[in-house]
């Protein structure tokens, strides 16, 4: 059966890193060996013990999110031991207890740099079929000066004299289970073990500095509004000239005075004469390929829908295009003159249309109802 990871410490699975940590105070101040003898206490607190262990590693938390076992695995700590096969993981035991750090040895100085994000402005024509962008940007770059130490010339690093080079320093602290060594990182060196005693004038011992570069980016066929292009590498640098980010362009499509957009379809409206759409016509039609013709029947419906296959934008991912759907309306005409309105009444009363009634089918409405005594 999966361990229940949450239930164990008794927490909800959003809770944070705080509520992890004081969840499993309270526990083992119910269930340590030194302060509960019960055998089935024991066991409770090398469950809860474990269950912290995991919980309390980013990597192994999502194995868990993801629905994963890490403890059926072997993967938790404590040697992959699982339930029973001692306490383990003392160290976070007494971090748990007294707030100490998870800091194990000097860390490294140069760390992982932030993504960065631009946004650029394209037409319906760069969306559809690409393009090319020249952007400039600034972000943090490594100091060539000192090359990422961060250090003035001809100088290193020093060794820190608080944690003499560990990164860490321990202190010892009276408490219900006797007296207790935490492990903490070092305030004067923040966990590298080393100290810049003579800083860089260029990026005062940050190893970075501020920039503007320029750089293309590419900007695929059939990409569409709020999509983001991702730049590997091209973000900010770290501090201590660590590695850089990413860098992600988010692409907005302007609105188009003709064509509205639908995914890879396109929409556009075309208004006709009356007497054209009575008759037939070919009208011109603007389209991302260029002008075409548009060729209309006669007796065309207002709000007919003609479709124009790939005419619309090109798939992103695949080959072929979306459509274009021409929606038709009828413009009706508000002012005549005298020959007009005689022309249209010869035309009215060739028709029968003088006295348009309304039109229902047999034995449907309520008149249809009446008449046949619904």
């Amino acid at each position: 059966m999966a361990t229940d990871y949450y239930g164990l410490l008794g927490v909800e699975p959003k809770a944070t890193d705080d509520q992890l940590k004081k969840a499993y105070r309270k526990l083992a101040r119910e269930l340590h060996p030194d302060v509960n003898p019960d055998p089935v206490a024991q066991e409770k607190f090398k469950q809860v013990t474990a269950v912290y262990e995991v919980l309390s590693d980013p990597q192994k938390r999502q194995v868990v999110d993801l629905g994963g076992d890490p403890l059926a695995s072997g993967a938790a700590g404590g040697g992959g031991q699982g339930f029973g096969q001692g306490f383990g993981g003392l160290g976070d035991i007494m971090d748990a207890f007294f707030g100490g750090g998870s800091a194990r040895g000097p860390r490294s100085r140069a760390q992982q740099g932030a993504d960065a994000l631009i946004r650029i402005e394209c037409d319906l024509a760069e969306t559809a079929f690409g393009t090319q962008r020249e952007l400039t940007i600034e972000t943090a770059v490594r100091c060539a000066s000192c090359e990422g130490q961060g250090t003035a010339p001809g100088t290193l690093p020093t060794t820190c004299e608080t944690c003499r080079g560990r990164g860490e320093v321990q202190q010892v602290q009276r408490s219900f289970l006797g007296q207790v060594m935490t492990t903490r990182t070092c305030p004067r060196c923040t966990g590298t073990g080393t100290v810049i005693e003579h800083a860089c004038h260029e990026c005062h011992g940050d190893g970075r500095v501020r920039a503007r570069r320029t750089l293309t980016v590419k900007v695929p066929a059939g990409v569409e509004d709020g999509m983001r292009i991702r730049l590997s590498g091209e973000g900010e640098v770290g501090p201590g000239g660590g590695p850089a980010g990413d860098l992600f362009v988010e692409v907005h499509e302007s609105k188009h005075p003709v064509f509205t957009r639908d995914g890879d379809d396109l929409h556009c409206t075309v208004t006709l004469p009356m007497t054209a759409a009575a008759l037939g016509t070919s009208t011109p039609l603007v389209t991302l390929d260029g002008e075409e013709q548009l060729d209309l029947p006669a007796g065309t419906q207002p709000h007919e829908v003609f479709t124009l296959r790939a005419r619309g934008v090109p798939h992103l991912r695949g080959t072929g295009r979306g459509d274009l759907h021409v929606h038709l309306d009828v413009e009706v005409p508000t002012k005549l003159d005298d020959k007009q309105v005689d022309l249209l009444r010869q035309l009215a009363a060739a028709r029968g249309e003088e006295r348009p009634g309304m039109a229902a089918k047999a034995g449907a409405g309520l008149f249809g109802r009446l008449r046949h005594g619904r």
